[in-house]
């Protein structure tokens, strides 16, 4: 049954910079590596220069600690280098391109876009078009995700590859828990659902 785009009976709460500092530990036991927390200078231009907003939970994560190990994005070296800046370009565009790749080899079509049309090249215009309107994903790790649009707290994260997308997390407490494997303390609250649906991304997760 596809989802509504509304809000669910479930509560929402703030992450605290003591929550924050819990987490970076808990990462640094499983070998997580850190740079220091970005400024808010530097978020701002990374907000800039990649058009994203970083929901309050993730930005206060970040600016309590910078994860850089392997499969995590460098948004502080993507400032200076233009490599590591293509990379996370390249990251935000992941989605898309898996969505496309599906829409021309598994005939994948959102029933919302309309009528599906017998050229490849129209698909592919109408689907950027649409997917263009929807809320951004902003990669978290590897292919998991999370959309900064509602900027609230406990958006769910997203497991991304192609159009098989999955709840990885209700939250982003949530979701590192799970990714890496520790128990959240007791100070905690974790979610049983999705405190919001994310307009096309939540109507085709799992």
């Amino acid at each position: 049954m596809p989802h509504q785009h509304k809000y669910v009976d479930v509560a929402c709460y703030a992450m605290t910079t003591q929550q924050a500092l819990q987490l970076v530990t808990f990462l640094k036991e499983k070998n997580i590596q850190f740079d220091t927390g970005l400024t808010d200078h530097e978020l701002l231009q990374i907000q800039q220069n990649f058009d994203v907003v970083f929901p309050p939970d993730l930005k206060l994560f970040l600016q309590t600690g910078l994860p850089v190990s392997e499969s995590f994005p460098n948004w502080r070296k993507a400032l200076n280098d233009k490599q590591t800046e293509q990379i996370i370009f390249d990251w935000l565009e992941d989605p898309l391109s898996g969505i496309l790749f599906d829409i021309e080899q598994n005939v994948f079509w959102a029933p919302e876009w309309g009528q599906l049309p017998d050229s490849l090249e129209q698909r592919f215009s109408i689907a950027k078009q649409n997917i263009k309107k929807y809320p951004k994903l902003i990669p978290i790790f590897s292919h998991r995700y999370i959309s900064g649009d509602p900027n609230e707290n406990d958006n769910p994260v997203y497991s991304v590859y192609q159009t098989d997308i999955i709840y990885y997390g209700y939250n982003l407490a949530t979701y590192l828990s799970h990714q890496f494997n520790f128990k959240l303390s007791d100070n905690f609250q974790i979610p049983d659902a999705p405190k919001t649906t994310i307009k096309f991304w939540s109507d085709i997760a799992s």
